[in-house]
């Protein structure tokens, strides 16, 4: 039986920080990404809207979209 590997994910909010770069450009690179990406949403017992979140391979992802935004959006 396979289980599922994931044991943490980090919160948009984390990953904006630790990559220096706003939630809201990490939010928008993501728009399209799915749970297979390594995005998860997080819902908590007040929080109807959820949070956005990251497994280790969802922030490779967020990586690999910001070197592309970077490249063709360069600032």
């Amino acid at each position: 039986m396979q289980r599922n590997k994931v044991h943490h994910v980090y919160t948009v909010e984390r990953v904006a920080r630790d990559l220096g770069v706003s939630e809201a450009l990490i939010q928008d690179l993501t728009l399209g990404l799915e749970p297979e990406d390594g995005v998860i949403w997080v819902y908590g017992a007040i929080d109807d809207d959820g949070i956005l979140a990251f497994t280790d391979e969802g922030i490779e992802e967020v990586k690999l979209l910001l070197e592309e935004y970077h490249r063709v959006s360069p600032s």
